[in-house]
């Protein structure tokens, strides 16, 4: 049991606060969350928590605005009754995915681009990008010659515009010229552009970055009063720079490991599969640590023919046939990628294939997408409820992660510290100082160095 601790629970995920207190031997604290008539959310916290540490237990997922504010309530209320210390342990991070951007953004597409989408460009662009056999914008040919015939019409319209000026000093918006107008049409005057649909007059909506929620949500746990953030395999690690104040994203690779070893027969024959790029990262630390074969999927986002070696806009890199695939991945939504990539890998071969997801949050009609697909299992961790999944998913198989949290929860509350002396010498100064480095060992969390000087001597 850990003393001068407490463990505050909101209604996202009860299952895993009271497996968390069970396994430190706390009970929970006493409280009263529910809602007025209104729909605004009402907490009174029922046990004192004047001097302690309090852990505060909320996952997204689900209502996640709803959780969201709750946690912030919570967060603030505890700071109010003058609590020693706040940490907000979000086995889901919310909005953590906010920094893919939508297709009709500038910048790569990520997502599935608009139907009349023609051309063979990767990106869409304005100006619009031109084609490898497009003809070139009238009044830049190759040579000296254009070049020269570019400067003297910016010298022309910069004489234009000065001499064009108002009274008052405020010059006036520059019109359209055929050359601007032809960039956007690919060169061609009085024609669309052939790699994507017309480009419409920019607005300050085409300059917004989504990444700004990911400031705003940091901003307001911190704001809230929040000391720590525990989490889970955050879906971009660099997330963690929003924040002031110390984040432990644990791992749940352990957890996987664990459950290949001991559940898959002759798990060295099989493969590790990465369903997207972004997750190779992940899933070639699984395959090395067990000395497994790893291949990819890449998800091809341009419009493109389909060949045999593709599935839509998916396609395998590696050899699969034969061989048991496990797919490794942090999150599954609607569970469209995974899905899709069981269809490709029992396409090419494939004799069972297994999916192991950290976080199953399976919006929408997710479930029925698996129970349909050629998924033969799907393996996830609680960090969200399961129950209602695991009743209507046959296939899924749910492993326990409060304990990971319990012990994260144990350790920081404990403070356990490994303590080590180190000397450096600066500016002809030598000065003696501790370092103390935090580490959760076994749970793989990142780990938090602090240099505190001891004592200062002279040389």
């Amino acid at each position: 049991m850990v003393r001068n601790l407490v463990v505050l629970g909101g209604n996202s995920h009860p299952q895993i606060t009271e497996i968390i207190c069970n396994t430190l031997g706390v009970p929970p604290c006493n409280r009263i969350l529910k809602k007025f008539s209104v729909g605004e959310s009402r907490l009174e916290i029922q046990d004192s928590v004047r001097g302690k540490d309090v852990y505060i237990i909320q996952s997204g997922g689900g209502k996640a605005n709803d959780h969201f504010v709750d946690l912030c309530i919570m967060i603030s209320a505890c700071k109010t009754g003058s609590a020693k210390r706040v940490t907000a342990v979000l086995p889901l991070f919310p909005y953590s995915r906010q920094p893919d951007l939508p297709y009709n953004k500038m910048g790569a597409p990520l997502t599935k681009g608009p139907a009349n989408v023609q051309g063979n460009f990767t990106f869409e662009s304005r100006p619009a990008t031109p084609g490898p056999f497009t003809p070139q914008t009238p009044g830049l040919a190759n040579g000296t010659n254009g070049m020269d015939k570019l400067q003297k019409k910016l010298g022309k319209a910069s004489l234009d515009q000065i001499n064009t000026q108002t009274s008052n000093g405020i010059t006036p918006r520059r019109q359209d010229t055929s050359d601007s107008i032809a960039s956007l049409t690919n060169g061609r005057l009085g024609e669309g552009p052939a790699s994507s649909v017309a480009a419409p007059p920019f607005t300050t909506h085409d300059y917004e970055n989504p990444g700004f929620v990911n400031g705003t949500v940091a901003d307001l746990l911190t704001c809230s009063g929040a000391d720590q953030v525990i989490t889970m395999d955050l879906h971009d690690p660099q997330y963690q720079g929003f924040f002031d104040i110390p984040v432990d994203n644990l791992y749940g690779k352990p957890l996987l490991k664990r459950y290949i070893q001991q559940n898959i027969p002759n798990f060295q024959d099989a493969i590790v599969v990465s369903p997207d790029a972004g997750g190779a990262k992940r899933a070639t630390a699984i395959a090395d640590g067990l000395n497994m074969e790893f291949a990819l999927i890449h998800k091809e986002r341009r419009p493109t023919r389909i060949t045999d070696r593709q599935n839509a806009t998916m396609m395998l890199v590696g050899n699969v046939r034969d061989k048991v695939a496990i797919l490794i991945d942090d999150l599954a939504d609607t569970s469209n990628t995974i899905t899709r990539a069981a269809k490709l890998l029992k396409k090419e071969g494939a004799t069972y294939v297994y999916a192991l997801i950290t976080h199953g949050v399976f919006s929408g009609d997710a479930i029925e997408r698996i129970n349909a697909s050629a998924l033969d299992k799907i393996i996830v961790t609680n960090s969200v409820p399961q129950d209602e999944h695991r009743r209507l998913c046959p296939k899924l198989e749910v492993l326990e992660v409060g304990p990971v949290f319990a012990e994260a929860i144990r350790r920081t509350g404990a403070w356990l510290f490994s303590v080590r002396r180190i000397a450096f010498r600066s500016s002809g100064i030598s000065e003696r100082s501790t370092l103390v480095e935090y580490s959760l060992g076994a749970l793989q969390t990142k780990a938090h160095t602090i240099a505190i000087p001891v004592n200062r001597t002279a040389d």
